[in-house]
């Protein structure tokens, strides 16, 4: 009899724990995913991006949602395995909440066709499903098996790789939503040269001020022993890069730069760099 207890007591233990973790992770896609749902320009993009890229977004945001359950997740993870099933069920949570919200607000009806309602609700979901990963640090932390609260150990022990990676995340956060906009065309279109050159140095000063100020948990026995040029080389000027490839990627993906000259190109790689830029610095702050 207390043996059958203790194991229906586990059982409901954990079935709550999944449920709250779950409750968390659809909290965290809604939170992330209305911005977009609520711009013009990605809706159109559910019918007019190309199939190809359209696949090539999903499958690369699919080992970005398994590297980012490394470090938070709405579910404790101790191997590969587990990674992999948080970040499908991330993308899965993140694709019922976009699908959720889109119908709610009359963006896709069942007038359109199959493959309009795929893509748009597809579209979205990428970014909903990085909210979901996002639960945990957003939502009061996750946590374990047991029901004690997950540990940041994760994350102090993150070393130089794991640091690019969490301001690659950031850079797609806080990028992504002005990415597919006219408005990134039209401030490339009006800033010269000289105000081009001095949005890339302002860019890095920011970036530089809170790699300084905020550091890297998982590197700051090092930091200490660098000089202010090796810091702003090894993190600053490379996040930088990350921001920039970032930028470059979100507009190829979203067809903003069809059509356009390569000094164009590079004008509004540079402009959305500043917001991708701004992520990957704060993306300690961040989660």
């Amino acid at each position: 009899m207390t043996e059958n207890s203790s194991s229906e007591s586990a059982e409901s233990g954990t079935n709550e724990h999944f449920l709250r973790g779950l409750a968390r992770a659809f909290a965290g896609a809604v939170i992330f995913a209305f911005t977009i749902i609520m711009t013009m320009e990605m809706w159109s993009l559910g019918f007019s991006i190309p199939p190809y890229r359209l696949i090539i977004y999903i499958l690369v945001s699919i080992p970005l949602l398994v590297g980012l359950s490394r470090f938070v997740g709405f579910e404790d993870t101790e191997n590969l395995a587990d990674d992999i099933i948080d970040a499908f069920v991330g993308y899965a949570v993140g694709f019922i909440s976009s699908a959720a919200l889109m119908f709610l607000f009359g963006l896709v009806d069942f007038s359109m066709s199959a493959y309009e309602i795929i893509g748009k609700i597809s579209i979205q979901s990428v970014t909903a499903a990085i909210g979901a990963m996002y639960a945990q640090s957003e939502l009061g932390g996750a946590a374990d098996k047991n029901g004690n609260k997950k540990s940041d150990k994760k994350k102090e022990e993150t070393n130089y790789r794991g640091e690019l990676f969490l301001m690659t995340i950031g850079a797609i956060i806080l990028a992504m939503s002005p990415a597919p906009t006219e408005e990134m065309y039209l401030i490339a279109f009006k800033m010269s040269d000289i105000q081009t050159i001095l949005l890339v140095i302002i860019s890095l000063l920011m970036m530089h001020a809170f790699v300084y100020s905020v550091g890297f948990k998982g590197e700051e026995q090092e930091q200490k022993k660098w000089s202010l040029w090796l810091l702003f080389l090894r993190f600053t000027v490379v996040g930088y890069a990350i921001a920039l490839l970032i930028s470059l990627y979100l507009l190829w993906i979203f067809g903003s730069l069809d059509g356009m000259s390569l000094k164009e190109i590079i004008k509004v790689m540079i402009v959305l760099g500043f917001p991708a830029a701004l992520g990957a610095a704060a993306s300690r702050v961040i989660i």
